[in-house]
Protein backbone atom coordinates (compact mmCIF):
# COMPACT_ATOMS: atom_id res chain seq x y z
CA UNK A 1 0.00 0.00 0.00
CA UNK A 2 1.42 3.37 -1.01
CA UNK A 3 1.89 5.88 1.83
CA UNK A 4 0.30 9.30 1.38
CA UNK A 5 0.54 12.66 3.07
CA UNK A 6 -2.81 14.35 3.75
CA UNK A 7 -3.16 18.12 3.87
CA UNK A 8 -5.99 19.51 5.98
CA UNK A 9 -8.01 22.42 4.65
CA UNK A 10 -7.29 25.84 6.12
CA UNK A 11 -9.47 28.90 6.21
CA UNK A 12 -6.48 31.17 5.64
CA UNK A 13 -4.75 29.20 2.91
CA UNK A 14 -6.54 27.58 0.02
CA UNK A 15 -6.02 23.83 -0.36
CA UNK A 16 -3.49 22.69 -2.92
CA UNK A 17 -4.66 21.41 -6.23
CA UNK A 18 -3.86 17.89 -5.08
CA UNK A 19 -4.63 16.83 -1.51
CA UNK A 20 -2.26 13.82 -1.64
CA UNK A 21 1.47 13.79 -2.35
CA UNK A 22 3.18 10.45 -2.88
CA UNK A 23 6.09 9.90 -0.49
CA UNK A 24 7.51 7.39 -2.92
CA UNK A 25 7.58 10.03 -5.63
CA UNK A 26 8.95 12.66 -3.24
CA UNK A 27 11.87 10.64 -1.87
CA UNK A 28 12.67 8.39 -4.80
CA UNK A 29 12.78 10.72 -7.73
CA UNK A 30 14.56 8.68 -10.42
CA UNK A 31 15.66 11.82 -12.21
CA UNK A 32 17.47 13.17 -9.13
CA UNK A 33 19.13 9.82 -8.42
CA UNK A 34 20.27 9.43 -12.01
CA UNK A 35 21.70 12.96 -12.09
CA UNK A 36 23.67 12.47 -8.85
CA UNK A 37 25.09 9.12 -9.93
CA UNK A 38 26.18 10.47 -13.28
CA UNK A 39 27.93 13.46 -11.70
CA UNK A 40 29.73 11.19 -9.27
CA UNK A 41 31.03 8.92 -11.99
CA UNK A 42 32.11 11.70 -14.32
CA UNK A 43 35.97 11.78 -14.41
CA UNK A 44 37.62 14.96 -13.21
CA UNK A 45 40.07 15.62 -16.04
CA UNK A 46 41.25 18.88 -14.53
CA UNK A 47 42.27 17.12 -11.30
CA UNK A 48 44.25 14.50 -13.24
CA UNK A 49 46.03 17.21 -15.21
CA UNK A 50 47.01 19.10 -12.05
CA UNK A 51 48.37 15.94 -10.39
CA UNK A 52 50.36 15.12 -13.51
CA UNK A 53 51.85 18.62 -13.60
CA UNK A 54 52.81 18.45 -9.89
CA UNK A 55 54.46 15.05 -10.40
CA UNK A 56 56.44 16.34 -13.38
CA UNK A 57 57.56 19.39 -11.42
CA UNK A 58 58.76 17.25 -8.50
CA UNK A 59 60.77 15.05 -10.85
CA UNK A 60 62.41 18.10 -12.42
CA UNK A 61 63.24 19.49 -8.97
CA UNK A 62 64.84 16.18 -7.94
CA UNK A 63 66.99 16.11 -11.08
CA UNK A 64 68.13 19.68 -10.43
CA UNK A 65 68.95 18.82 -6.80
CA UNK A 66 71.14 15.93 -7.92
CA UNK A 67 72.88 18.12 -10.51
CA UNK A 68 73.66 20.67 -7.81
CA UNK A 69 75.23 17.93 -5.66
CA UNK A 70 77.49 16.95 -8.57
CA UNK A 71 79.33 20.25 -8.28
CA UNK A 72 82.68 19.84 -6.47
CA UNK A 73 81.74 16.23 -5.73
CA UNK A 74 84.56 13.74 -5.15
CA UNK A 75 82.57 10.55 -4.67
CA UNK A 76 79.01 9.29 -5.14
CA UNK A 77 77.94 6.10 -3.40
CA UNK A 78 74.65 4.24 -3.44
CA UNK A 79 73.22 2.66 -0.28
CA UNK A 80 70.49 0.01 -0.43
CA UNK A 81 67.52 1.84 1.00
CA UNK A 82 64.83 -0.86 1.19
CA UNK A 83 64.02 -1.67 4.81
CA UNK A 84 65.17 1.66 6.24
CA UNK A 85 62.77 3.41 8.57
CA UNK A 86 62.29 7.17 8.40
CA UNK A 87 63.71 7.48 11.92
CA UNK A 88 66.84 5.50 11.00
CA UNK A 89 67.39 7.62 7.92
CA UNK A 90 67.11 10.82 9.95
CA UNK A 91 69.54 9.47 12.53
CA UNK A 92 72.00 8.50 9.82
CA UNK A 93 72.02 12.01 8.41
CA UNK A 94 73.09 13.41 11.78
CA UNK A 95 76.15 11.12 11.87
CA UNK A 96 77.56 12.23 8.51
CA UNK A 97 80.10 15.05 8.05
CA UNK A 98 78.80 18.39 6.82
CA UNK A 99 80.55 17.78 3.51
CA UNK A 100 78.48 14.64 2.89
CA UNK A 101 74.88 14.87 1.69
CA UNK A 102 72.39 12.01 1.66
CA UNK A 103 69.47 12.04 -0.77
CA UNK A 104 66.76 9.50 -1.60
CA UNK A 105 65.88 9.62 -5.29
CA UNK A 106 64.67 7.21 -7.94
CA UNK A 107 67.37 5.59 -10.02
CA UNK A 108 65.83 6.90 -13.23
CA UNK A 109 66.04 10.51 -12.02
CA UNK A 110 69.63 10.16 -10.79
CA UNK A 111 70.57 8.55 -14.10
CA UNK A 112 68.98 11.47 -15.92
CA UNK A 113 71.01 13.94 -13.84
CA UNK A 114 74.38 12.22 -14.36
CA UNK A 115 73.88 11.59 -18.07
CA UNK A 116 76.89 12.73 -20.07
CA UNK A 117 79.15 13.09 -17.01
CA UNK A 118 81.88 10.95 -15.44
CA UNK A 119 79.27 9.77 -12.94
CA UNK A 120 77.51 7.69 -15.58
CA UNK A 121 79.75 4.89 -14.35
CA UNK A 122 77.17 4.48 -11.55
CA UNK A 123 74.83 2.58 -13.90
CA UNK A 124 75.70 -0.90 -12.52
CA UNK A 125 74.22 -0.06 -9.11
CA UNK A 126 70.97 1.40 -10.49
CA UNK A 127 68.92 -1.48 -9.10
CA UNK A 128 66.30 -1.54 -6.38
CA UNK A 129 65.86 1.43 -4.03
CA UNK A 130 68.92 3.55 -3.24
CA UNK A 131 69.88 6.41 -1.01
CA UNK A 132 72.67 8.45 -2.61
CA UNK A 133 75.70 9.74 -0.74
CA UNK A 134 77.44 12.78 -2.25
CA UNK A 135 80.88 13.41 -0.77
CA UNK A 136 82.22 16.96 -1.18
CA UNK A 137 85.58 16.28 0.40
CA UNK A 138 88.84 14.55 -0.46
CA UNK A 139 88.70 12.69 2.84
CA UNK A 140 86.89 9.66 1.44
CA UNK A 141 87.38 7.20 4.34
CA UNK A 142 86.09 9.81 6.81
CA UNK A 143 82.91 10.12 4.72
CA UNK A 144 82.32 6.36 4.48
CA UNK A 145 83.20 5.36 8.06
CA UNK A 146 80.13 6.93 9.76
CA UNK A 147 77.80 4.78 7.69
CA UNK A 148 79.80 1.64 8.40
CA UNK A 149 79.50 2.34 12.11
CA UNK A 150 75.77 3.10 11.80
CA UNK A 151 75.21 -0.04 9.72
CA UNK A 152 76.88 -2.20 12.37
CA UNK A 153 75.10 -0.50 15.29
CA UNK A 154 71.63 -0.84 13.74
CA UNK A 155 72.35 -4.32 12.34
CA UNK A 156 71.61 -3.27 8.78
CA UNK A 157 73.65 -5.97 7.05
CA UNK A 158 71.23 -6.01 4.11
CA UNK A 159 71.64 -2.27 3.59
CA UNK A 160 75.17 -2.35 2.24
CA UNK A 161 76.67 -0.02 -0.34
CA UNK A 162 75.37 -0.85 -3.81
CA UNK A 163 78.37 0.76 -5.51
CA UNK A 164 80.31 4.00 -5.87
CA UNK A 165 82.21 6.12 -8.36
CA UNK A 166 85.48 7.83 -7.51
CA UNK A 167 87.69 9.60 -10.06
CA UNK A 168 85.53 8.21 -12.87
CA UNK A 169 85.97 4.59 -11.77
CA UNK A 170 83.15 2.35 -10.60
CA UNK A 171 83.69 0.47 -7.31
CA UNK A 172 81.37 -2.49 -6.64
CA UNK A 173 80.60 -3.39 -3.00
CA UNK A 174 83.38 -5.98 -2.87
CA UNK A 175 85.98 -3.32 -3.75
CA UNK A 176 84.96 -0.76 -1.14
CA UNK A 177 87.95 -1.75 0.99
CA UNK A 178 90.13 0.28 -1.38
CA UNK A 179 88.05 3.39 -0.70
CA UNK A 180 87.81 2.84 3.04
CA UNK A 181 91.57 2.40 3.48
CA UNK A 182 92.73 5.33 1.37
CA UNK A 183 95.27 7.45 3.28
CA UNK A 184 94.08 10.75 4.65
CA UNK A 185 95.66 14.02 3.57
CA UNK A 186 97.63 14.19 6.82
CA UNK A 187 98.93 10.65 6.34
CA UNK A 188 100.04 11.35 2.78
CA UNK A 189 101.74 14.56 3.87
CA UNK A 190 103.57 12.76 6.65
CA UNK A 191 104.67 10.09 4.20
CA UNK A 192 105.98 12.74 1.81
CA UNK A 193 107.97 14.44 4.56
CA UNK A 194 109.39 11.10 5.61
CA UNK A 195 110.47 10.29 2.07
CA UNK A 196 112.12 13.71 1.65
CA UNK A 197 114.23 13.05 4.74
CA UNK A 198 115.15 9.57 3.57
CA UNK A 199 117.07 8.17 0.59
CA UNK A 200 116.29 9.29 -2.93
CA UNK A 201 114.65 5.92 -3.62
CA UNK A 202 111.94 6.74 -1.07
CA UNK A 203 111.09 9.94 -2.90
CA UNK A 204 110.89 8.05 -6.20
CA UNK A 205 108.59 5.49 -4.56
CA UNK A 206 106.25 8.22 -3.34
CA UNK A 207 106.13 9.88 -6.75
CA UNK A 208 105.30 6.54 -8.35
CA UNK A 209 102.25 6.11 -6.12
CA UNK A 210 98.73 6.33 -7.63
CA UNK A 211 97.89 9.70 -9.14
CA UNK A 212 95.23 10.49 -6.53
CA UNK A 213 97.80 10.10 -3.72
CA UNK A 214 100.22 12.42 -5.47
CA UNK A 215 97.52 15.03 -6.07
CA UNK A 216 96.47 14.89 -2.44
CA UNK A 217 100.09 15.20 -1.38
CA UNK A 218 100.72 18.27 -3.51
CA UNK A 219 97.52 19.92 -2.30
CA UNK A 220 98.45 19.27 1.29
CA UNK A 221 101.90 20.69 0.72
CA UNK A 222 100.53 23.83 -0.94
CA UNK A 223 98.04 24.31 1.88
CA UNK A 224 100.77 24.05 4.50
CA UNK A 225 102.90 26.62 2.66
CA UNK A 226 99.92 28.97 2.52
CA UNK A 227 99.28 28.52 6.24
CA UNK A 228 102.93 29.17 7.09
CA UNK A 229 102.95 32.21 4.84
CA UNK A 230 99.81 33.59 6.50
CA UNK A 231 101.18 32.98 9.98
CA UNK A 232 104.37 34.89 9.15
CA UNK A 233 102.53 38.02 8.06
Amino acid sequence: MEATLFTLPSSKFPPPSSTAVSLKTHFHNPLILHSTTTAHRKPNRLSLTVRSAISRTKKEETIETVKEQLQDCHLIAGIKYKGFTVQQFQQLRTTLPETTKLIVAKNTLVLKAIEGTQWEALKPCMKGMNAWMFVHSEEIPAAIKPYRSFQKEKKLEENDFSGAVFEGKYYPPEEFKALETMPSRAEVYAKLLGSLKGPATSVVGTLQAPARNLVMTLKAYVKKLEEESGAGQ
